[in-house]
């Protein structure tokens, strides 16, 4: 057990599906892997165990934030033996052309945060994902006929923004603005581990659309079929 984690050695798979919210992480295992299992409740941070196409598979929630799942990453790639995060996530669209339901892919992310700090590095570090991860994402998307938007996005320490920074970071071309990702890619790095965030658009901060609550945890399935080939297709090509 970790201070956060209550499962026990063996329990996660290699690759873990990362939801920010812990009931879309029962919402995916209840309905995308056969013979789930719970193995974390702590906090109420429900984490699960499954098999997606014969490929064992985990889905587990990380909160909201940064430091939220820089906490549950670092302790399942340092304590569990998880080589691959993929977040499962929503985030606001910069662009116009970005439609509710739409899935972006974060090759990259900028970052308010002051995560990074703690390395004393001296310089500006730029948090990228696992290319692997990546190219496999994009290929999957590919084979299930879904388009997927691959770039730069915005992960903010602040849901209330009062100084509207993201709308100038989509004049640079930032698709998304989003509170995790960052973290977790310096986590995967920081461990040497992979780590890759899949983001469908839950509101267009350009337009004002916006999803209801109860479609954010099940109108996702682009987003979690794309995570889920990738982590399959892993197994088969570690």
């Amino acid at each position: 057990m970790t201070p956060h984690i209550e499962a026990s050695p063996g329990d996660f798979a290699k690759t873990v599906l990362m939801p920010g919210d812990p009931k879309r992480s029962r919402f995916i295992a209840e309905n995308y892997l056969s013979d789930a299992r719970l193995v974390n409740d702590l906090r109420g941070v429900q984490g699960y165990t499954g098999i997606y196409k014969g490929s064992p598979v985990s889905v587990m929630a990380s909160g909201m934030g940064i430091p939220s799942i820089s906490i549950y990453s670092h302790e399942l790639y340092t304590v569990y033996g998880v080589e691959n995060i993929i977040r499962v996530g929503s985030a606001g669209a910069l662009r116009k052309d970005l439609a509710l339901g739409s899935v972006v892919a974060a090759m990259g992310t900028c970052t308010d945060s002051n995560v990074a700090s703690q390395f004393s590095l001296g310089a500006s570090f730029s948090p990228i994902a696992d290319y692997t991860l990546l190219s496999t994402a994009v290929a999957r998307a590919d084979a299930l006929g879904v388009p997927l938007s691959v770039g730069n996005i915005y992960c903010s320490d602040l849901f209330y923004d009062a100084a509207e920074r993201s709308l100038r970071f989509a004049e640079l071309g930032v698709l998304a603005v989003e509170m995790e990702t960052a973290g977790l890619y310096i986590s995967a790095a920081r461990t040497g581990k992979r780590a890759l965030a899949i983001c469908s658009v839950s509101d267009n901060v350009i337009t004002g659309e916006a999803m209801s609550g109860e479609a954010r945890v099940t109108a996702f399935d682009d987003m979690i079929r794309i995570a889920l080939e990738t982590a399959h297709a892993l197994n088969e090509n570690p």
